[in-house]
């Protein structure tokens, strides 16, 4: 209520004396704990007399902290453009999304149930990952084409999709936020002795690993994921730190558009009751277009999107040219990382080549005066 009214003629000293303290040189500190030790007194007086007066001074105090602690920030968040541009203080996960497989952690591996949909899209998303794969090596082994190759299964569930990769010769980790996915699929994962040497899972997010395995995987998978993540643009800038340069990032997810609405949620989730109510958020479905530029903004080269179409009488899915509702994408990292030179050096360069210049000006003058 007091902090519309103007500063009284004493309140106006005070402030003004506090501030001429404070342009003091060091010589002055003696003098300014005396001007301090009286603006007290005079301040104590003046809450007595016109409290509104400290009101506003309090007010004033606050914004001008705000404001520097604002620029502190600013200053801390700056860096370089060669350094790295990731946060560990940002998240890619959503509390809410977790909620919501946390009460489906059970339920991965029943084929008749609400992942059955995941279950039939191997059909597709395996194949399509693993002839991407095998167009950078020369040669493989038959019956284990992916073997040698470390692949990042990010979002991994109940490891639907980390499993038939394990088994086609690759080193798998398969990463979750949800504690009780994790348990499922490694529980699943242990039936298997193959699978149990090959497969690697971790109850963690992806910005959790990304400094203790930057540039270490030759494949990332973010399958029915990004759909989920409360940052795409983090999420993606992850994955790439966590590739080798050439290494390639699969995703598949669902179009933003008003058929993905319509039949990804309205149908799927409120009638058929395919998907669970609340799986999906429109908001956060993105476009192919979309997500090609948040790509190539960090480095990778898109090399294929791919339509695919589920058929809920029959169960099983299909290519398609049409994108409108889900689709597939492999994209390639750099394999050239352009790491801008530091200001010093590239001043160092510059000098350098003034100098050059001159030397040369003053060599043709010379010769000229001949």
């Amino acid at each position: 209520m007091w902090g519309g009214r103007k500063l009284s003629s004493s309140g106006s000293r005070f402030l003004g004396a506090h501030r001429s303290a404070f342009r003091g040189t060091q010589a002055d500190c003696p003098r300014l704990t005396t001007s301090a030790a009286y603006s007290k007194n005079q301040l104590s007086w003046t809450l007595q007399i016109r409290p509104s007066v400290f009101s506003e001074y309090r007010i004033m105090c606050f914004k001008s902290y705000s404001m520097t602690f604002a620029c502190l920030n600013r200053m801390k968040s700056y860096r370089l453009p060669w350094t790295r541009l990731y946060s560990t203080s940002r998240t890619t996960v959503d509390s809410s999304e977790v909620k919501t497989f946390l009460a489906l952690a059970h339920r991965w591996w029943d084929e008749q149930g609400v992942y059955a949909p995941l279950h039939s899209m191997n059909d597709l998303r395996v194949p399509f990952i693993r002839d991407n794969l095998l167009k950078t090596v020369a040669d493989h082994q038959p019956g284990k084409p992916l073997s040698g190759m470390k692949i990042l299964d990010v979002g991994c569930g109940g490891g639907l999709l980390t499993e038939p990769l394990g088994r086609l010769g690759a080193s798998v980790i398969g990463i979750d936020p949800v504690n009780e996915n994790i348990k499922t699929a490694q529980h699943h994962k242990s039936f298997d002795p193959v699978l149990d040497k090959r497969i690697e899972y971790r109850a963690c997010s992806l910005e959790k690993i990304v400094e203790e395995t930057a540039e270490t995987f030759d494949a990332v998978i973010a399958s029915e994921v990004v759909e989920h993540v409360i940052d795409l643009e983090t999420f993606i800038q992850c994955c790439c730190q966590v590739l080798k340069p050439g290494g390639s990032l699969f995703i598949t997810t669902i179009n933003k558009t008003q058929l993905s609405y319509a039949l990804g949620i309205v149908f799927s989730e409120q009638i058929a009751g395919i998907v669970p109510k609340g799986t999906h958020t429109w908001e956060k479905f993105v476009s192919p277009e979309k997500l090609e530029s948040i790509l190539e903004s960090n480095g990778l080269s898109v090399q294929t999107v791919a339509g695919m179409l589920y058929n809920p009488f029959s169960g099983y899915w299909h290519w398609s040219e049409n994108t409108s509702l889900n689709y597939a994408a492999h994209a390639v990292k750099s394999s050239i990382q352009e790491h801008p030179a530091p200001a010093e050096f590239a001043l160092k360069e510059e000098t350098e080549e003034l100098r050059t210049e001159t030397s040369t000006n003053s060599g043709v003058h010379e010769e000229l005066k001949k």
